[in-house]
């Protein structure tokens, strides 16, 4: 079947789509994107990744009218043309095609939008049967200090991954100057203490996480635990009694291995169960 994209007010064949190579896209990573799930036509927090998109475009100060009618309407359009049920949008905005490579940039260029559509795994079921818990390493953060910016501009977080790959786990969970814990390079991270649920507060270190934020309103609306943004530190994740990761992708995914050390007893946890539980049944609500 031929993949349908879009490009700067055209929907063609990925093969067919091009973009100047002095487009600071390419150049600079001079860029913002989103990356938005679906099940069966159904989008996951839409109206919240598009409203960070926008943020993202702004702080850049990259000018772009569009309205979320407008993202609605061609993100749709893709998950039509590409006739499968679990899907995910890729959106890609950078600043555009200068006359010239220079680290200034004018500020009346053209933005260079792309968006695609791609095939994703079915929604994941809450069942401990039917889940592994993943193993991570810890490294110190090499990446900018604006990382709550969803930028093109990936290659700290592409190292991160890779070092992760390197040691054969699925992810890295990154810690400052300070050994407190910010984020995986590809994730957020949640750790379960007794009652106590923890995520790391959101400031330039880590990126504000739809599915994160998903998380902390439906177990704070939802459920007795008490949640908590708070500092973590290398020690809190080791002592846990559950470690999560969530992504658009990952939803919710238990933890049970970091640097080798076991969290807790090495099994996914009943928190788990119930977070990705209610998580199943109110992520389209948003």
């Amino acid at each position: 079947m031929q993949q349908i994209v879009y490009l700067n007010d055209q929907f063609l064949p990925l093969e067919k789509a091009r973009i100047s190579p002095l487009d600071r896209g390419f150049l600079f990573g001079d860029g913002v994107y989103e990356v938005i799930p679906s099940y069966s036509g159904k989008f996951v927090g839409f109206e919240l990744h598009i409203e960070r998109l926008k943020r993202n475009l702004a702080a850049l100060e990259i000018v772009l009218d569009w309205t979320l009618e407008d993202w609605f309407e061609v993100t749709n359009k893709l998950l039509s043309e590409h006739g499968s049920s679990n899907l995910s949008v890729y959106i890609h905005v950078s600043r555009g095609a200068d006359i010239k490579r220079s680290h200034s940039y004018n500020q009346g260029l053209t933005p260079t939008i792309f968006a695609y559509a791609f095939e994703i795994m079915p929604p994941k079921v809450a069942d401990k049967d039917k889940v592994t818990g993943l193993k991570v390493v810890t490294q110190e953060d090499i990446r900018w200090r604006q990382c709550h910016i969803k930028s093109t501009a990936l290659l700290g977080n592409v190292m991160h991954f890779q070092h992760a790959h390197r040691n054969d786990v699925a992810e890295t969970v990154l810690y400052n100057a300070q050994g407190e814990v910010t984020e995986a390079s590809t994730s957020n991270i949640f750790v379960v203490k007794g009652q106590k649920i923890t995520t790391p507060p959101l400031d330039n270190q880590l990126l504000p996480g739809i599915t994160r934020h998903l998380v902390l309103d439906i177990l704070s609306t939802k459920t007795d635990y008490r949640i908590e943004e708070a500092t973590l530190s290398l020690t809190d994740l080791y002592t846990a009694d559950e470690v999560w990761l969530t992504s658009a992708s990952k939803e919710i995914v238990p933890v049970t291995m970091i640097d080798n050390k076991r969290v807790a007893n090495g099994e996914v946890g009943d928190t788990w169960l119930t977070a990705m539980s209610l998580y199943t049944q109110n992520k389209f609500n948003y």
